[in-house]
């Protein structure tokens, strides 16, 4: 036979380095051992990982003050808007546009990280929450209001998607939970801040605008730090881009002799991933200019939409992340997000934008609770044990409504502060319980998401459980007044309640612990069921090792 005719009819020589694609034998599949791979002796993140983390996480603080500002400004908005007092219709719009064009981007969003860097969405986030805080601090219409608080919405939805997604893939997986919650942190952080300004803005003439306008500072800041900022090793490794990613791991890893020997073991894992993920998609041997024509990504687009959907252990990952982010938000959190100052002045608080502080205070308080324990007790167990408190302190604020005679005016309210001070003390009080619960575990858990899936779909399923955050959102913030008004808070709040129940069952059930595994690692629990009694007992084998 000849040289010609013993050659196969599709080469797998793509013009890519031997050293990337061709080193796969059995001694090197032999030294990605769990030894080699084990991160387990890493003492802390190190400078680098806290920078990149802390720059990155100031679209979480942007997410945080504009979804925080919302609740100060509709009460301090009065008749500056198309010249009259803004309606019921007028508050649901404002406040549900934002999740609505957070929920449209996301998926948008997705394609964009695998096609153009997960650091470059962010930039593109950046653009939208300067344009749209600008356009809110100009308007003089409600439409105009709506616009603004639309152009945020897209640039949430950005950032909400692809910042968790950022610091996932650069975090080694001991310290990947934590570094995470950064992330909220900086969310709650922002929340506290949007009260702060609304506050000290409220009773000056149009100081709303000042409160919306100054959202497009931190973006500006953070746009001028993104330069300075590497692209995640994954990303660069799937581009093709293999010493930078060494470059990027190396520093991530720090450069000592057991830091290189984790850095290859690390990048030969994440490139024989995608080695299998190509032959998966039939895309090995097809040459480099055939797969970067837009033709072929619209292709590799519904490839891995299918791989999503088709393949057992990926749809499973993709029925957690949604589960999770859909509870995260059906459970009422952000009703008091944007209505809190709403709530606190119908129930005849003075200083409602002050009383609301006391919320955004104790989300980011109790966030600083999952930061130190979400890594050590697990995600799985955070939320089993912190959802019972949302119970209870939903549960006790729909008891308490049963005492107060709600005005059917706003402007009334503050009559029933000299009528009986007890109940709404008690509400305060039964909204900061249930906040310090979802601060614990519902408000950070479901943004691990990314952790779940494998890196050919992970941008792509992130963006779908994102979407499906923001549609719950979407839902959430254009019914609460009116389930308010049709249901009574009573009926609403058990409502949330109820919620809360089925999502400690459902979390019970399937979500299985992924604390402390790598991320080339998680997808081996999902393979063949949801795994979670393996799981929780692999935890245990590896805290008792600790």
């Amino acid at each position: 036979m000849s040289d010609a005719a013993a050659e196969p009819l599709i080469s797998n020589d793509r013009g890519v380095p031997h050293d990337v694609r061709d080193r796969y034998d059995e001694d090197d599949n032999e030294s990605i051992g769990e030894d080699e791979v084990d991160e387990s002796a890493l003492l802390s993140p190190g400078l680098f990982i806290w920078c990149l983390t802390i720059c990155a996480g100031v679209s979480g603080l942007l997410f945080g003050y504009d979804t925080g500002v919302i609740s100060s400004t509709l009460i301090s908005i009065n008749t500056d808007l198309s010249s009259r007092p803004l309606t019921t219709l007028d508050k649901s719009l404002i406040t549900s546009c934002t999740s609505f064009f957070a929920l449209l981007a996301s998926p948008l969003t997705g394609i964009l990280a695998d096609t153009y860097g997960r650091k470059t969405v962010i930039l593109v986030a950046d653009i939208l929450f300067i344009l749209g805080a600008l356009l809110q601090a100009w308007t003089s219409t409600v439409g105009g209001m709506i616009a603004g608080r639309s152009i945020v919405g897209a640039a949430v939805g950005s950032a909400s998607f692809v910042v968790p997604l950022y610091i996932s893939e650069l975090s080694p997986s001991p310290f990947r939970g934590r570094l995470v919650v950064v992330s909220s942190l900086f969310i709650t952080g922002g929340q506290v801040v949007a009260y702060i300004v609304g506050w000290l803005f409220s009773e000056k003439l149009h100081g709303w605008r000042w409160m919306v306008g100054l959202g497009a500072l931190p973006a500006a800041i953070q746009f001028v730090m993104l330069f300075l900022l590497p692209e995640t090793p994954r990303y660069l490794v799937k581009a093709g881009k293999i010493q930078q990613a060494r470059k990027v791991l190396g520093r991530v890893y720090k450069t000592d002799e057991n830091g290189t020997k984790l850095v290859n073991a690390v990048l030969r894992r994440v490139e024989k991933e995608i080695e299998e993920e190509e032959d998966a998609a039939g895309l090995r041997g097809t040459h480099d200019m055939a797969k970067s024509g837009w033709r072929a990504k619209m292709d590799r687009i519904q490839d891995n939409f299918s791989q999503l959907v088709a393949i057992g252990g990926n749809r499973r990952a993709l029925i957690i992340a949604c589960m999770l982010q859909a509870f995260q938000q059906l459970c009422g959190f952000n009703s008091l997000m944007y209505f809190s100052a709403t709530i606190f002045r119908l129930v005849g608080f003075e200083s409602p934008t002050l009383t609301s502080l006391s919320i955004a205070i104790t989300n980011f308080l109790f966030t600083l609770v999952a930061f130190h324990y979400i890594d050590r007790i697990g995600r799985r167990r955070i939320l089993l044990w912190s959802i019972p408190i949302m119970i209870i302190g939903l549960a006790l604020c729909a008891i308490a409504f049963l005492f107060i005679n709600l005005p059917t005016e706003e402007a009334s309210a503050t009559a029933i502060a000299g009528n009986n001070k007890i109940w709404p003390l008690i509400i305060l009080f039964s909204m900061i319980t249930y906040v310090a619960g979802y601060a614990i575990g519902m408000g950070n858990v479901p943004w691990q998401q990314s952790e779940l899936f494998p890196l050919s779909v992970r941008s792509l399923g992130s963006a779908m459980s994102t979407a499906t955050n923001w549609g719950s959102n979407t839902f959430i913030g254009i019914t609460f007044l009116p389930m308010m008004n049709v249901f009574t808070p009573v009926g609403t709040f058990a409502l949330y309640a109820g919620v809360c129940m089925i999502a400690e069952i459902v979390i019970w059930r399937i979500y299985p612990e992924t604390a402390g595994l790598g991320l080339e690692d998680v997808g081996g629990l999902l393979k063949d069921g949801f795994g979670v009694g393996n799981s929780v007992r692999k935890f245990r084998e590896r805290n008792k090792k600790m």
